[in-house]
């Protein structure tokens, strides 16, 4: 009785999931190009080049995207994708266990979007909403 109740919320709580990851990432980015949250990852705005300004860029757009549910699968295939390049690229040759190369976080995000692109967005999206209107 109990797994049945809990059951009829998992619709909600992707969405739930979705969003909190979305802002989530979405941060990553502010933090990159806004320098906001101040942090130790802030970066000089806009006028940087380089690796870590598209990193920044795709996060801020599929963050945002993602957030809110509009174009969830397309924006979490390519924050993914992101995600898994970002780990490879700049976590894996630091060091073999991912606790230890800080890459953690993008394996992380790597897999919740992934599930994204299968699951899509939940019922409390743009996406449902842009569906059930056209």
């Amino acid at each position: 009785m109990t797994s049945t109740k809990l059951t009829e919320h998992a619709p909600k709580m992707l969405s739930v999931l979705r969003i909190i990851s979305g802002l989530l990432f979405l941060a990553h980015g502010t933090q990159k190009f806004l320098s906001f949250p101040a942090g130790e990852a802030a970066g000089s705005g806009l006028l940087f080049a380089g690796p870590g300004a598209y990193a920044g860029a795709i996060e801020l757009v599929t963050g945002a995207l993602i957030a809110m549910g509009l174009f969830t699968r397309p924006a979490a295939f390519i924050a993914s994708g992101t995600m898994a390049a970002a780990y490879f690229l700049a976590h894996a040759p630091q060091n073999f266990f991912p606790v230890n190369n800080g890459g953690d976080s993008a394996i992380l995000y790597c897999f919740v979007f992934l599930y994204f692109v299968f699951a899509g967005a939940g019922p409390i999206s743009l996406d449902r909403q842009r569906r059930n209107t056209a």
